[in-house]
């Protein structure tokens, strides 16, 4: 009777705290993930009454048989490792800037986190703006040749445009990250530092950054999810030209679903995509894991 009652009051707190955040999770995101793996081995376009037939791996062999979306996911892998080289270094700069006493510094980190409140639709048009009419204007005053024309204009140099905007909108909201690393370090160890005659490139070195580990191990797996599935700024800023020259793999996998409606290969790129990436965000948070150190 009694382990009957502890049953029943442990199903009473489940179904007020967990049911619903269970419920959410389940029809939010499993049963689309379900349901878009179902999609990749048949015709089935995702329209209740659309007639559909199981075709195999053939989805598949499509997607990898396809050189557009190879070309796109090399791209993208180049985008997502220079954004997240730039971004975590210029965020952890910004960091160290803030938090060693400069005046005003609360000042300044509201404006460097300001850019990640605004939309990536919002800021792709914004920089399309500053691309195309501003620093052309400048470059033609000032008689700078490479900023005489738009680099959204130029294959060679669209894609920097993509890196400029992303890491501006990302280094702000990685710089808290940062911030809360470097404000948990124990003040002792290096006070303690000081004592001992450490300057101030040995206590980063051999103090802040082992014990930061953990805040690199977050912003290091944001920013890689960020930059794969990035689209809105891809969208509002270049379209993906000139010439399909800045089409990242989020867009490729919306186009060809939706645009160009071959649904089954899209949805096994999104899933081919999907696996990449939590192989590597899983790759990458093990590894990170395995650096940290006690303080």
């Amino acid at each position: 009777m009694y382990n009957e009652k502890r049953l029943i009051d442990k199903l009473k707190v489940f179904g007020m705290f967990a049911f619903i955040p269970l419920f959410a999770f389940t029809v939010v995101m499993l049963l689309p993930l379900v349901l878009g793996v179902i999609m990749t081995f048949t015709t089935w376009t995702g329209y209740s009454g659309s007639l559909f037939e199981f075709t195999g791996i053939k989805n598949y062999a499509t997607a990898f048989t396809d050189k557009a979306f190879w070309e796109s996911m090399g791209m993208t892998f180049k985008y997502v490792i220079v954004t997240i080289v730039l971004t975590n270094v210029i965020a952890f700069g910004l960091a160290m800037l803030v938090t060693n006493g400069l005046k005003g510094q609360n000042f300044f980190r509201m404006g460097f986190f300001t850019p990640n409140l605004i939309g990536g639709i919002i800021l792709g048009f914004i920089w399309q703006f500053i691309f195309t009419r501003v620093i052309v204007y400048f470059g033609n005053s000032l008689d700078l040749p490479i900023f005489q024309a738009s680099w959204l204009a130029e294959t060679d140099k669209a894609f920097w445009t993509l890196v400029i905007v992303s890491v501006w909108q990302s280094s702000g909201y990685m710089m808290l990250i940062y911030i809360a690393g470097l404000m948990g370090i124990d003040r002792s160890l290096l006070e303690a530092a000081d004592i001992d005659g450490a300057n101030g490139w040995v206590k980063l070195l051999k103090i802040k950054m082992p014990l930061m580990v953990p805040a690199f191990t977050i912003s290091l797996f944001l920013t890689l999810q960020r930059s794969f599935l990035v689209y809105d700024v891809n969208l509002s800023l270049t379209k993906g030209g000139p010439f399909r020259s800045t089409e990242l793999i989020a867009m490729h996998v919306y186009n060809e679903a939706f645009l160009y409606q071959n649904f089954g290969p899209g949805q096994a790129k999104a899933f081919i995509l999907f696996i990449i990436v939590a192989i590597i965000a899983i790759t990458q948070v093990s590894i990170m894991k395995k650096l940290e150190v006690e303080s």
